[in-house]
């Protein structure tokens, strides 16, 4: 077998690869085609700047990550490195493995500059943030990019009981930059059996508080912000707006109404859940967005259009719930905030997820948009916030399946 040298190599590379100027990717990409551009170059290099929506693959991983970020492999790809060397070999690595239409950005991301071309200066992990989401990061669906995601976005939980604990606990965990937490209750002994944010100590204290201080030591990258107050007409399009999702784990009927009609005024999506006993269920009413081609879905109202009158059905207090059933609906509600932040997956939307943990079954019930619904039916008739009677219990459902309480 004959031996070649380093230009032997490249010039062999590049009769059996297409290379692709910088000019001509802008054209076609101006032109409608579409590319996945897979950056190769080192950490160090990336965080100077990158071509705009590129995956970046580091030399030594390509092989390894490509099908991750490339299934179809008759998908045009264009690699790029510093000086168009490096990703002629990269591509002949790919061409190799049977990626029809690989190409090499010549004169690499110093040629894109170089034209004039727009570019983006990444937000990068740290070395500790790294380390601490090193989990996340290996997944295809959400890499190092998805990761930033979760840092830069802003959730808001209603409650900070037996839903918002757990939900709050995974969001922290998982690097949700900033987490809103509306709860006016202190900490009571019978909390303790469910509401995993709060401890004996607590006892007493402002749940924002308690709150706060736990999810701080599960990770300090987290912003809390507490509001210690109870949302009404007045303070809630100024709590929700500022934020990307709102979890809703209030405990009574007028809550649940004013979110979700706040949420749909401001075009945000909320992520439903309840518990009673033995059961809990999910779903996600995520608002149409014309603007931002969101098509949405049903809403609460869509399913239960107007309050029960008060004290028609038994409290949460009343009936009791099982201690473990929020840790695992309240995780749900967790997984389903970062799929909508993040943007994979499929979101609960106009799907309704049962739970019954006396016999462990899952069920999946279709809802959809009612178009005489009072809110976001074609001739609404709620058409600002509305302050209900306080109550909970669980209203009489018209043959819907019952919404459940929280505890």
């Amino acid at each position: 077998m004959a031996r070649l040298n380093r230009d032997q190599l490249l010039a062999l590379a590049r009769r059996e690869i297409t290379e692709i100027s910088p000019q001509a990717l802008q054209q076609r990409t101006a032109a409608g085609e579409s590319f996945t551009l897979i950056d190769i170059r080192e950490r160090d290099e990336f965080m100077l700047g990158h071509i705009p929506d590129a995956e970046f693959i580091p030399r030594g991983f390509l092989e390894l990550q490509i099908e991750q970020a490339v299934f179809d492999r008759t998908a045009p790809v264009v690699i790029y490195c510093a000086g168009g060397v490096r990703s002629v070999l990269a591509a002949r690595n790919l061409k190799e493995m049977g990626y029809e239409n690989v190409y090499s950005l010549s004169g690499g991301f110093s040629g894109w500059v170089n034209a004039g071309y727009e570019f983006t200066v990444p937000t990068v992990l740290n070395d500790e943030q790294r380390i601490r989401y090193s989990r996340h990061t290996l997944l295809p669906e959400l890499r190092e990019a998805g990761q930033i995601k979760l840092l830069e976005s802003k959730v808001l939980l209603i409650g900070a009981g037996g839903l918002g604990s757990p939900a709050a606990m995974y969001l922290a965990a998982a690097g949700v930059g900033t987490l809103g937490i509306v709860d006016f209750d202190d900490v009571d002994v019978s909390n303790l059996q469910r509401q995993l944010l709060h401890g004996t100590k607590d006892v007493g204290r402002p749940k924002v508080e308690s709150a706060a201080d736990r999810l701080h030591d599960i990770n300090p990258d987290v912003n809390v912000v507490a509001y210690r107050e109870p949302i009404t007409s007045v303070n809630a399009l100024d709590i929700i707006k500022d934020y990307d999702v709102v979890l809703n784990g209030s405990d009574n009927f007028p809550t649940r109404y004013l979110v979700n009609d706040a949420c749909h005024f401001l075009g945000k999506p909320l992520v439903d859940a309840s518990i009673f006993m033995f059961e809990g269920q999910v779903t996600v009413y995520q608002p149409a967005v014309p603007e931002l081609g969101i098509e949405g879905g049903p809403c609460y109202r869509c399913l239960y259009p107007d309050p029960p009158p008060p004290g028609e059905v038994p409290s949460c207090a009343e009936a009791g719930v099982l201690g473990v059933l929020p840790g695992i609906v309240g995780s749900l509600q967790a997984v389903e905030a970062i799929k909508l932040l993040v943007g994979f997956g499929e979101p609960l939307v106009g799907r309704l997820l049962m739970i019954d943990t006396l016999d462990q079954s899952f069920r999946t019930l279709s809802i959809h948009r009612d178009p005489n619904c009072p809110l976001c039916g074609s001739q609404p008739t709620v058409t600002k916030l509305i302050d209900y009677e306080q109550f909970c219990g669980l209203p009489s459902n018209n043959g819907h399946e019952p919404v459940l309480a929280i505890g």
